[in-house]
């Protein structure tokens, strides 16, 4: 039987009880046999409610205990009968469950079995064997306290498990073997002390039991010490056990950690195994790749043409060649659009670059806008042509980046195999020597290499070590030209120029060092030269010859124009020499000034401060843009030479001498032209009325002492606003 699912019925089955043990007392109340009942009996109930569920001997072994109120409810059978059996158990239940609970519900229970499985019993034992308390000395006393025992236990059993079983939700039949089925035996061990009891009431009589009991009590208690020490030592041996076993789990919850913290670090051994071989690669693969790119790097690469080098060199078929690429005017990219924009046009440039090779082909970024590619294998050097002119037209193309079209184009250099190789650094420089004949080209072009562009590249750099060598040892010599008033044919000034006087080479044309110095940077160091060396001269002129008051014109290139520092270093120089700032006059080509107008326009204006004179040099070669440059604060336009050069052909350039003439006049400037060569040209000019001149037809430029001798020989033009201001005069009179 299961009573699963309806824990809801325990207490309303517990009031039933209640009520069945209610309408039992009532019975035996009713038929309570009043004649009976003697001090015996108030005796036995006082024993029984008080003292008796108190007093319990424990069975060894065994979890349950025999009590002293079974024996007595069951002496209270045999002696009065079931009436007065029934009401002491149902009293003797409602005082241990007064003290097993504090719910009314409880003790009423309680008693409400003892009551009823009480009543259970009389009503077996009259059934089967009639008056019981005719048996009491009866020979089946024996049968009948087996009897008495065994029905008890069952009705009590049986109520109480159905009210477990209720509340546990659980079946009956489970219920009461796991909780009640060895509790029998006290019940049977009660029957059996009544039955003791009798037999000692029956050869002995009442008192002597009573003068029995201290005997019982002493060995009552003699037998609970005894159990007490046998719990006790039965607890230590528990506690011993419980010691080694709780010894025996913390050794295996040890093992446990030991194989858990063994297994951790195997695992933590295997992912660092695992980490640094992923670091390793990641690092091999870092230390040959480009981190923007992903391409192959300088490294990568040298080893891969390395290979190509050293492939068998009796195979005559076998080619292979190494392009040199630079992005054209990729710094514009930077400073327009951010460095962010240039990194995603290098990736763009990366990714068209792999589109146009072979699977065995090889492409690499060598750092900044620099990409190298090598070409195994070839068929035939017009291959390498091909994939160039490929790429060239893979990156005409327009790139999206970040919102902006944008067009780039390159310079490519090329470098084919001859044999000849055996370091893949040579094969590099060569192929880059190549791009940079190409930029110097036009650029978005290529070029293949030569060994004349070796040596080009080799002349240049010894070239440049020179330069740097002759700065320190001051090898550079100024030599200057005159500049004539046309209209008088007088001195007016002299433009410094510069010129190298090389210990091997002797003199070396401007042409040849001025683009290196430009290109290197060293302009600026040989222009402070020049421009101190020329305003120490003409001071030292000054003096010398007070009444004659030359101009020196010194160029200024763009790297010097550029020079944060410009203004400080002219004001110094200024300083140094003595010269009058009003006896200078600086040249700087339109291009210089026209490439940044705003800035250049402030640069001008603080060197006008100064008290200096500016030039426009090579007017009509560059810009000529008319709209800047009344703005510029300049006093002077130099005809370039090329138009001079060409005025008696046909007149085109006579009339753009003209217009440049009359232009600069309206403007209330000077204007000098350069290289004048022949007395037609310098008629044509008078005829212009054009200002100044200066050109072989005049002079050559002359060192130091030659200009000295030529100072004195020719007369000396003097502006009128130098004689108006009695500039000269007062000269004169510091020099007396």
């Amino acid at each position: 039987m299961q009573f699963s699912g309806k824990p809801k019925f325990t207490n309303p089955y517990k009031w039933f009880v209640v009520f069945i043990g209610t309408l039992v007392s009532y019975w035996a109340v009713l038929l309570m046999p009043t004649s009976r009942i003697d001090l015996g009996f108030l005796l036995l109930s006082a024993l029984t409610v008080v003292i008796s569920s108190r007093l319990s001997v424990k069975i060894p072994r065994v979890n349950t205990n025999v009590t002293v109120s079974d024996t007595f409810v069951f002496l209270a059978i045999f002696l009065y009968g079931g009436p007065p059996a029934v009401l002491l158990a149902a009293g003797e239940g409602l005082c241990s469950g007064f003290r097993a609970g504090k719910k009314p519900l409880t003790f009423l229970f309680n008693s409400a079995v003892m009551a009823c499985s009480t009543f259970a019993t009389v009503s077996v034992l009259e059934f089967g064997f009639g008056d019981v308390t005719q048996f009491a000395h009866d020979r089946t006393i024996l049968l009948t306290l087996s009897a008495m025992a065994l029905v008890q236990y069952l009705a009590n059993t049986s109520i109480v498990s159905i009210g477990l079983a209720l509340k546990s939700n659980q079946p009956l039949w489970q219920t009461w073997h796991k909780h009640y089925l060895w509790t029998s035996i006290t019940y049977f061990a009660g029957a059996a002390a009544a039955g003791l009891v009798l037999y000692f009431l029956d050869n002995w009589g009442f008192y002597a039991l009573v003068a029995a009991v201290p005997v019982i009590a002493i060995v009552y208690f003699t037998y609970y010490k005894y159990l007490e020490d046998l719990r006790l030592t039965s607890a230590d041996a528990e506690n011993a056990e419980h010691a080694r076993a709780e010894a025996e789990r913390k050794r295996a919850e040890q093992a446990e950690l030991h194989v858990a913290e063994l297994s951790r670090h195997i695992a933590e051994q295997d992912r660092i195994s695992r980490a640094l071989e992923e670091t390793k690669e990641h690092f091999r693969h870092a230390a040959f790749h480009d981190a923007l790119t992903d391409l192959p790097n300088r490294a990568l690469l040298t080893e891969h043409i390395k290979l190509a080098i050293e492939r068998p060199r009796g195979r005559d078929e076998f080619l292979f060649a190494v392009l040199f690429l630079d992005l054209d005017r990729f710094k514009n990219i930077n400073d327009s659009l951010g460095h962010i924009a240039g990194d995603q046009l290098l990736i763009a440039t990366a990714r068209a670059l792999e589109t146009c090779l072979r699977p065995m082909d090889t492409v690499a970024r060598l750092g900044g806008d620099e990409f190298a590619i090598l070409l195994d294998g070839l068929e035939n050097q017009s291959h390498a042509i091909a994939v160039a002119e490929r790429i060239q037209q893979a990156l005409t193309r327009p790139f999206n980046l970040i919102g902006h079209e944008v067009y780039i184009t390159a310079s490519i250099g090329i470098t084919l195999s001859n044999g000849n190789y055996t370091d893949p650094e040579n094969v590099l420089r060569d192929a880059d020597t190549a791009m940079y004949r190409a930029k110097e080209g036009g650029k978005a072009r290529f070029e293949v290499f030569d060994g004349t562009m070796h040596s080009h590249a080799v002349a240049l750099l010894k070239l440049e070590n020179d330069l740097r060598r002759a700065i320190e040892r001051n090898e550079f010599q100024v030599y200057y030209q005159p500049i004539i008033c046309l209209e008088t044919d007088e001195l007016f000034g002299f433009e410094a120029l510069v010129r190298w006087n090389h210990p091997e080479r002797g003199l070396v044309s401007p042409d040849t060092f001025i683009p290196v110095a430009e290109e290197t940077g060293l302009i600026v160091d040989i222009g402070q030269q020049v421009l101190h060396e020329s305003c120490r001269q003409m001071r030292e002129w000054h003096v010398s010859s007070p009444g004659k008051p030359l101009t020196i014109c010194v160029n200024l290139s763009a790297k010097q124009f550029a020079q944060p520092d410009l203004i400080g270093r002219v004001k110094q120089t200024l300083e140094d020499t003595g010269l009058a700032a009003e006896y200078v006059k600086l040249e700087i080509t339109e291009s210089v000034v026209m490439k940044n107008a705003e800035i250049a326009t402030a640069m001008l204006m603080q060197l006008c401060a100064l008290g200096v004179h500016l030039s426009i040099d090579d007017f009509g070669t560059g810009y000529s843009s008319l709209s800047y440059l009344h703005r510029f604060p300049v006093k002077t336009l130099k005809i370039d030479r090329s138009f001079i050069g060409r005025m008696g052909q046909g007149g085109e350039n006579t009339e753009i001498v003209r217009t440049i003439n009359t232009l600069a006049q309206n403007l209330g400037m000077e204007v000098v032209a350069e290289g004048v060569e022949t007395v037609e040209q310098l008629e044509q000019l008078k005829s212009m009325s054009c200002t100044l001149g200066q050109g072989y037809l005049f002079s050559r430029p002359l060192d130091a002492n030659a200009a000295n001798a030529y100072i004195q020989d020719h007369p000396t033009f003097v502006p009128s606003s130098l004689i108006g201001d009695g500039l000269i005069q007062s000269q004169l009179d510091l020099l007396n």
